[in-house]
């Protein structure tokens, strides 16, 4: 490729990343939205972080399927417990490392 395709794809990725940011935010400034829309829209981080994780916690690498037990697996259904329960990030974190270590010892 030469330099001036490298650049122009440069600025084509730089376009197509800025511009589902910008518009967003250009349309939207100024206004009120209705409280269920914030509600929802906040929930998008945690959703968009549950569909990369889920993947790796639940299939195996190795042959593509969904093995239950797997550490990762197990470990992430007691911590997903815990959090609901006691609603603390620094303790499911916590929780969380822990359970791994002990599953990943005896597995």
């Amino acid at each position: 490729m030469s330099e001036a395709s490298y650049i122009w794809l440069i600025l084509g990725m730089s376009l197509v990343t800025y511009l589902p940011r910008w518009l967003p935010l250009a349309v939207l400034a100024g206004r009120r939205l209705p409280g269920w829309l914030v509600e929802w829209l906040d929930l998008i981080p945690v959703a968009i972080l549950a569909s990369l994780l889920a993947p790796l916690m639940a299939i195996s690498a190795a042959t593509g399927k969904p093995d239950p037990l797997r550490p990762e697996f197990l470990t992430g259904i007691i911590t997903v417990i815990f959090a609901l329960k006691v609603k603390s990030l620094s303790g499911t974190v916590i929780v969380g490392m822990l359970v791994y270590w002990l599953i990943s010892s005896l597995i």
